[in-house]
C-alpha cells in the first residue's frame, strides 16, 4: 500500500482538524504495559527479521507457505484456534485465520498481509540490515512490520490473562499487494461480523512526515478495459480497405480520458495500450487498460454510464467496434463516524505517552480496510503499523523508535475498545 495524501476532500477532513486541535486532558501511561511493550522489544525485531529474510512476492507460493508456518506457529503458541485457508484464485497460497475466545462482549479483527511487491532474489540487492534508528529491507513497513506487531501485542494481552472480548480475530491475507482477489471476500464477510476492525498497514515514518497517522480513507480501484475492433489490410497495397483499430483507439482514449473530472470520487487513468498485428498490416485490433480510483461509492458506475455514452456518440473509423468494460477489484475504505470515534480514542491513547497522532482522511493507495468495512457494519480504522518509508520501493525501512509506541497503541486500543 502507497500513502498518497490529497487536499481535504470531505467532511471528515474538518473533523479530523477538529480533532487535531482539540486539548483533552492528557492521561497518564498505563505503566505495566509500556514496560511490556519496551521489553517485547527485542523479540519483535527478531520476528521481524525472521519474516524479511522470508522473500514473499504476491507470485511466490513457496514463500508465502513459510509466512503461513510462521504467522500460524505464533497464533497458535498464544492459544489461537487457527485455519489455513488455501487459495482459489491467483498463487497457490494459504491465507492464516485465528480466532480466540474471551469473556466479553466486543468482537474485534486484526488484519495485515503477508504478501510483498518485490521479486524472488531481492534479497541479494536488498537484504536486511540495521542502520541507527533504521532497519532495512523488502517488505519491512508493508506489511511485516504490521504482522509483527499483532503478534507482539497480542502475546503481552494473552500473557496477562486479557479476555475482556468476546472474540478477537487474525486475518494474515497472501495477495493484498494484487488486489486481494483470492481474500477479498472472506475479509469481507469476517468484517461484518465484526464491532470493530484494526487494520495494520504501516504509517509515514517521522523523519519524512510531520508525524505519524491513522488512515480514514482509502481510494477502491477498479480497472477499464477498451477494446477496438477494425479490419486489417496490406498497410502499402491497400490500406483503404482496412480499419485501422489502433487510430480509432487513440481517438476514444482522447474523447474519455477527461470524464472522470466532472465526476465526484472517481479518477480515470489510462495507462496501458497495445495493438496487435505485423508492421506491414493495418491494425485490426487494439485494447487499452485504464486505472481507476473510487473515492465515493457507486461513482464507478456513474463514470461507466458517462464512458458508454461518450463511445456512443460518434467514432473516427467508420466499421470499427469499440467495447469499454469496467470492472471494480477493491471497494473504497470510508471509516465515518463510527470509524472517526475509533480514531479519536486512538489519540487520546497515544497522548499518554506523549505522542502526536495525525488523521489521515484520504490516500490514493488502497487497503483491505476497503474489504473489512464493505458492510457499515464495523469501525474500521487502518495504519496500526510501524512508521516506516519506501515502500514498493529501494531501501524500504521502518523506524526503531516506532516500535514501543505502536505496540502500546495496539495493546491500549485493544482494552479500549473491548469496552
Amino acid at each position: 500500500m502507497t500513502f498518497r495524501i490529497p487536499a481535504p476532500i470531505s467532511s471528515i477532513a474538518l473533523a479530523c482538524s477538529l480533532a487535531l486541535g482539540a486539548t483533552a486532558a492528557q492521561a497518564a501511561p498505563d505503566a505495566k504495559l509500556l514496560a511490556a511493550a519496551e521489553k517485547a522489544q527485542p523479540a519483535l525485531i527478531e520476528n521481524l527479521k525472521e519474516m524479511v529474510l522470508v522473500e514473499s512476492g504476491s507470485l511466490n507460493a513457496e514463500g508465502l507457505l513459510k509466512m503461513a508456518d510462521i504467522t500460524d506457529g505464533r497464533l497458535k503458541a498464544m492459544g489461537f484456534q487457527t485455519k489455513r485457508i488455501k487459495t482459489t484464485i491467483g498463487t497457490p497460497a494459504e491465507i492464516v485465520v485465528g480466532t480466540l475466545k474471551g469473556n466479553g462482549k466486543r468482537r474485534i479483527l486484526l488484519q495485515a498481509h503477508m504478501d510483498t511487491v518485490y521479486p524472488d532474489g531481492i534479497l541479494q540487492s536488498q537484504g536486511y540490515r540495521i542502520d541507527g534508528n533504521r532497519i532495512y529491507g523488502p517488505g519491512i513497513a508493508d506489511d511485516k512490520g504490521g504482522i509483527a506487531v499483532i503478534l507482539a501485542s497480542l502475546k503481552i494481552l494473552v500473557d496477562a490473562g486479557w479476555k475482556d472480548f468476546d472474540t478477537l480475530t487474525v486475518i494474515f491475507n497472501t495477495d493484498e499487494e494484487v488486489g486481494s482477489r483470492a481474500s477479498g471476500e472472506l475479509i469481507a464477510t469476517t468484517g461484518e461480523q465484526q464491532d470493530y476492525v484494526m487494520s495494520f498497514e504501516p504509517t509515514a515514518a517521522k523523519s519524512v512526515a510531520k508525524g505519524e497517522a491513522l488512515l480514514l480513507g482509502a481510494a477502491g480501484t477498479a480497472s477499464a478495459t477498451m477494446d477496438v475492433k477494425g479490419r486489417a489490410a496490406h498497410a502499402g497495397a491497400a490500406p483503404e480497405l482496412g480499419r485501422n483499430a489502433l487510430y480509432e483507439l487513440s481517438y476514444q482514449l482522447l474523447q474519455t480520458k477527461d470524464l472522470a473530472k466532472d465526476i465526484p470520487g472517481v479518477t480515470l487513468n489510462w495507462t496501458v495500450a497495445k495493438a496487435t498485428g505485423p508492421s506491414n498490416q493495418i491494425t485490426e485490433k487494439a485494447q487499452a487498460i485504464g486505472d481507476i480510483r473510487i473515492t465515493q461509492p457507486g461513482a464507478e458506475k456513474k463514470l461507466d454510464a458517462a464512458v458508454q455514452a461518450k463511445i456512443a456518440s460518434g467514432k473516427l473509423i467508420p466499421d470499427t467496434e469499440t467495447i469499454v468494460k469496467i470492472e471494480t477489484n477493491r471497494p473504497a475504505f470510508l471509516a465515518g463516524d463510527k470509524g472517526l470515534a475509533m480514531a479519536k480514542k486512538a489519540q487520546e491513547i497515544y497522548k499518554e505517552i506523549d505522542r502526536e497522532l495525525a488523521l489521515a482522511p484520504m490516500t490514493g493507495g488502497a487497503t483491505d480496510a476497503g474489504f473489512a468495512g464493505r458492510s457499515g457494519k464495523p469501525a474500521v480504522v487502518e495504519s496500526f503499523g510501524l512508521a516506516g518509508f519506501g515502500y514498493h520501493a529501494r531501501d524500504e525501512y521502518i523506524e526503531v523508535d516506532s516500535i514501543v509506541p505502536r505496540i502500546y497503541l495496539a495493546t491500549r486500543m485493544l482494552q479500549e475498545l473491548a469496552k
